[in-house]
């Protein structure tokens, strides 16, 4: 054994010699660890139940009286369980929405469960929301309506300490929340105590946004603030659940705030944005995001709802898609029942990644150009987000090639950048080798987090991404299914 040791030696030592070759340098705005955490949830869902559910509209004007709301079998837990089992991570609800009614007792209003028949006053629906993610290993979200219908001092100085003790009351009292979202609908008709009467705000200085970003910042240092111009997370800029087929994860969102008016950049975001603010596909489930009986039959087919994911998460974005929570406090059947399809579609489709560097399948795996040592193409296709292939400095064109042992029949291509240093991809083709010839398969713009492609199944015998970029490549996965 000693002869043996002594024979290795030398080629151990050289591999300890060879110098490790650093990393590409970091280009253009870079996630926070949050927003990472966040990216990768991936799909999460949205809930409006609230005072809307009960009056059968969409949006209340604040004059409905709380014994209005009485939800006769509330089950958070259903709710919880429903999401789990088709995937999702995280469930984000509607504690206030424009009409000012409150889903917890909230000590600065008499618009609240509180003064609800439901539980004789003494349930909290945002406390057995918070309750059932936990028991399900879902992260949990609030939706915080910075209008409100019923006070009577919104458009007043005076508000906004209501509206903040309000979100504090939210962020200290419910364990961790994931993300924080702020609507862009502010002023218009309403109750406001009993004026009833039209008030208009400066949307992008009424509110003083950055003193309350500060408060989530602090209670809640790991949420993601959601709003037009973010900083966490962006709107996408329509309620389609469709990202851009160009979709940066940077805007520049001084231009931005909660309701501005061009919105419809948000949909692609800015190759030269300034700061880091991925898109957020929000889209319903029905037609509406509120509980109508009329919609039980129009609860969206399996087909939308798979092309809203490969819209979304396949654009990279993240969806979030509603529920809208039935007058008895459940998610309906029909909903429930087309979302457990959703999640069986989805994991039948990414079942098998036949690319996987440990899989038989791969007879030759090779690049254009490699970086050196830590950065090979094989990091592409370890199934390890945490690795990845880079070209060397300078270098901003290259191509991957896959030769497979045998024909195999694909018909998904998913591919993501490692965004930790920056967003790069500008544009992209896919070949794929049959009978000995690259025919032209696929092509696009921005990969980002994650880009997914859907083309007619076919047997091939090997595939070529070319990739164009605006720096060095830094190419975390490539799967094929």
């Amino acid at each position: 054994m000693r002869y043996q040791f002594y024979f290795f030696l030398p080629f151990l030592l050289f591999a300890c010699a060879k110098p490790t070759v650093p990393p590409p340098s970091a280009y253009g705005p870079v996630p926070s660890d949050a927003q990472l955490a966040w990216q990768q949830m991936e799909f999460n869902a949205f809930v409006h139940f609230n005072m809307n559910t009960f009056t059968n509209i969409e949006w209340g004007m604040g004059s409905e009286p709380p014994a209005t709301f009485n939800p006769m079998a509330l089950d958070c837990r259903q709710w919880a369980r429903v999401c789990k089992e088709a995937g999702m991570k995280g469930i984000i609800l509607t504690a206030k929405h424009h009409d000012g009614f409150c889903l917890w007792p909230s000590a600065y209003t008499e618009h609240s469960v509180k003064y609800s028949p439901w539980k004789d006053g003494k349930g909290d629906v945002v406390r057995e929301l918070s309750d059932a993610c936990k028991e399900y290993g879902l992260k949990f979200g609030v939706y915080l309506s910075p209008w409100d219908r019923n006070h009577a001092d919104y458009g007043k100085p005076e508000y906004l300490t209501y509206f903040r003790n309000q979100l504090r009351e939210l962020l200290t009292n419910y364990g961790p929340i994931f993300e924080v979202w702020f609507d862009g609908a502010n002023g218009g008709d309403g109750y406001y105590g009993g004026a009833n009467e039209k008030r208009e705000v400066d949307r992008q200085n009424y509110y003083d946004w950055p003193t309350t970003r500060q408060i989530v910042k602090e209670l809640q240092p790991d949420a993601v603030i959601f709003s037009d111009a973010g900083p966490g997370c962006r709107w996408v800029g329509n309620e389609d659940g469709f990202a851009g087929e160009t979709n940066w994860s940077s805007i520049r969102s001084a231009e931005f705030y909660p309701g501005s008016p061009n919105y419809k950049e948000l949909t692609s975001g800015h190759a030269d944005g300034t700061d880091w603010v991925p898109a957020e596909c929000d889209v319903s489930i029905r037609p509406g995001w509120y509980y109508h009986p009329a919609q039980d039959t129009a609860v969206k087919s399996l087909e939308k709802l798979t092309d809203i994911y490969y819209n979304s998460v396949g654009r990279n974005g993240l969806l979030l898609l509603n529920l809208p929570v039935d007058t008895r406090g459940l998610v309906h059947e029909a909903d429930a029942a087309r979302l457990k399809e959703l999640g069986d579609v989805i994991r039948r489709d990414f079942a098998t990644n036949i690319v996987e560097v440990s899989s038989s399948t791969v007879k030759k795996a090779t690049a254009s150009n490699e970086r050196g040592r830590g950065f090979e193409v094989k990091n592409a296709l370890d199934g390890n987000s945490d690795t990845y292939w880079a070209t060397a400095d300078g270098v901003d064109s290259a191509s991957l090639e896959i030769e497979f042992a045998d024909k195999k029949r694909v018909s998904r291509l998913m591919l993501q950048e490692y965004i930790q240093l920056g967003q790069r991809v500008s544009g992209f083709k896919v070949f794929a080798k049959q009978n000995g010839e690259w025919q032209s398969l696929a092509e696009g713009t921005t990969v980002g987090y994650k880009r997914i492609l859907r083309f007619e199944p076919q047997e091939v015998e090997g595939l070529k991404i070319e990739l164009e970029g605006r720096a060095a490549l830094c190419i975390s996965e490539v799967g094929v299914y």
